[in-house]
């Protein structure tokens, strides 16, 4: 359909430079919002009214007359105050019936680097991990399927002060039989017991929240700290001094954190090309605040180095974004600075985009406004794209406080239910299946519906966890979708080796099944622009327009020629399918 729209375009753009002159821009052809206004509409009449000082409806006369004589194009009419609608023919849809297949190659010679998931070492991944992973994982797919050079990169956070909050734990509480068996949870354990201990001699509750659904670690002054909070910092100190046995301990909290993370990453059908945490950057950091000190982008503040945003009147746009502590230690903010420069020296992307929740959006607005500063802008387009928290129903999760299910609980869970529900309905199918296929099947749909029911929404909402609505199967749904896919495919098998298309005269359920056929592009293409909610509508929309078609017209006990084309839009719905669904992470199933 791309195509078409940039034929159409030319066409009337080139109309209404022979008209009215060199225009200020043409305005591209979307799809028409209801019915009754055809299938392609065009609404630049009222947007070029005022800089052509012309009526909108003498505009769009120009445009209608020049799009009308595209072979595409049944009948134009002009709406309202200058709408042009347009009907395509059927015979174009037909004859274009599997171009909806054909993606645009937008990224031909670009390099994206997209940042997602990170969660902590020593903490288990629980189920607020999902958004950032699965997100970051869709957007992924979508630029690779558009031609993008992406670099998928997992930036853990496996540095800073809750190491030597371990390294105290571990010294003083560590249940060796407990690590041996589930090392993770024995290192959470360790740290909410570290919390519990160092609260009770402050007194007081932890303050802020930071992005892992977690209270922050502000903490208060070395004078006021507890002693054991002190006995932590001087751990954290010898850590960062390169201590043999801090540094053995710090490297085998990473490396059982890794195994675990990827052995969820696996299930999840998730990948990185680099995993370049905060400890990556070392190395870099003072070098980082020197560049920013000597180009007067950070100044010292209290003994800090901080960047300041101030207007021309003085007062501060942004609040200071911190890059060095005053007791020399470095933190997020010079961290994600350094990343910038390793990113943009490393792979030379034309953009980079950082998966997180919303409460991380003062830091970026931060961090970008430092990066302007640098002239880093000038050369990448850098994105946050922040989505909406995960919480429970009584409240915030957190890992402090052991508030939280854990991720592959999570899974287990929906492969559960949804074995149980495909055992059921194995007793009444055609084609019964193995109790290997069954499990097959519940690991398939288990894992679709955790991920539809995330990505389905639209991606700021804030989403509250409860265990019927994250495992629906039913409505707008994963398993409906690949319960669809799996039908038609039984069709497929039953046809046999008889002819498949070409697709033939069109009855109305028909031509809406390959107009949104023709629409999967824009589906696709939503995902590169963070939205993945809109190919997830989408791919419903076809289903449900499938199954209008499928409820209407014979498919097997067609006419041949009939036959021939149904069986041909059977299989471009199937692909379109499978398709839409793997670049939201989804598998699908061949009998189910």
């Amino acid at each position: 359909m791309h195509v078409l729209y940039s034929e159409l375009s030319a066409l009337y753009g080139a109309a209404l430079r022979e008209k009215f002159g060199e225009t200020p821009g043409v305005v591209g052809v979307g799809r028409s919002t209801k019915a009754e206004f055809g299938d392609l509409q065009i609404s630049g009449a009222m947007q070029l009214a005022k800089p052509l000082k012309k009526p909108p409806r003498e505009i769009a006369q120009v445009i209608a007359g020049a799009v009308e004589k595209h072979p595409a194009i049944e009948r134009v009419e002009i709406a309202g105050p200058g709408f042009v609608n347009l009907h395509l023919r059927d015979a174009w849809l037909a004859e274009h019936a599997g171009a909806g297949l054909e993606l645009r190659d937008l990224g031909r010679g670009q390099t994206v680097v997209i940042d997602y998931s990170s969660p902590n070492v020593a903490k288990p991944m629980h189920i607020a991990h999902i958004r950032s992973t699965i997100i970051g994982d869709a957007i992924k797919r979508s630029l690779r399927a558009v031609g993008y050079t992406v670099i998928a990169d997992n930036h853990l956070g496996d540095w800073g002060t809750q190491f030597g909050k371990l390294i105290v734990a571990w010294r003083k509480w560590l249940d060796a039989d407990a690590f041996a068996k589930d090392p993770v949870a024995e290192l959470l354990r360790l740290y909410i017991k570290f919390i519990d201990e160092e609260k009770g001699q402050r007194g007081i509750l932890p303050q802020a929240a930071n992005a892992d659904g977690e209270e922050s670690d502000d903490e208060p002054a070395v004078e006021n700290a507890p002693p054991l909070l002190r006995e932590a910092r001087a751990e954290l100190v010898k850590l960062q001094q390169g201590d043999p046995e801090n540094v053995a301990l710090w490297k085998k909290f990473v490396d059982v954190s890794k195994q675990e993370f990827n052995r969820v990453y696996k299930r999840l059908g998730v990948a990185f090309d680099v995993e370049l945490g905060e400890s990556f950057y070392n190395d870099r950091l003072a070098a980082t605040v020197e560049e920013l000190v000597k180009r007067g982008i950070a100044e010292e503040s209290r003994g800090a180095i901080v960047v300041f945003f101030r207007k021309p009147d003085g007062t501060d746009e942004l609040p200071p974004f911190l890059i060095r502590k005053a007791d020399g230690g470095y933190n997020y903010g010079t961290t994600d600075v350094a990343g910038l420069f390793y990113r943009l020296e490393t792979w030379r992307p034309a953009r980079i985009l950082i998966v997180t929740d919303e409460r991380q959006q003062l830091h970026f607005k931060q961090l970008f406004a430092t990066a302007h500063r640098l002239g880093l802008d000038e050369q990448v387009k850098l994105e946050h794209v922040p989505f909406g928290l995960m919480r429970l129903p009584e409240g915030t999760i957190s890992t402090r406080e052991g508030k939280l299910i854990h991720l592959e609980a999570l899974l287990d869970e929906a492969e559960r239910r949804a074995y149980e529900i495909a055992r059921a309905k194995a007793a009444e199918s055609e084609e019964p299946l193995s109790e290997a296929e069954l499990r097959e099947v519940a690991r398939v749909v288990g894992l679709g519906a955790v991920k539809y029911n995330d990505l389905s929404k639209e991606r700021t909402t804030t989403v509250t966890f409860t265990w019927d609505k994250a495992l629906a199967l039913t409505g707008n749904t994963a398993p409906y979708l690949q319960y669809a896919y799996a039908r038609i495919r039984s069709i497929l098998r039953k046809a046999g080796a008889g002819p498949i298309g070409p697709v033939a005269a069109l009855a109305p359920s028909e031509r809406e099944l390959v107009k949104r056929l023709l629409w999967f592009p824009d589906g696709v293409e939503q995902v590169t622009r963070a939205r993945p909610h809109l190919l997830a509508e989408y791919l419903f929309e076809l289903a449900t327009a499938f199954s209008t078609f499928y409820a209407e017209h014979p498919v097997l006990k067609a006419e041949p020629a009939e036959r021939a084309s149904r069986l041909k839009l059977c299989e471009l719905t199937a692909e379109t399918l499978s398709r839409g669904l793997a670049i939201l992470g989804i598998d699908v199933l061949e009998r189910m």
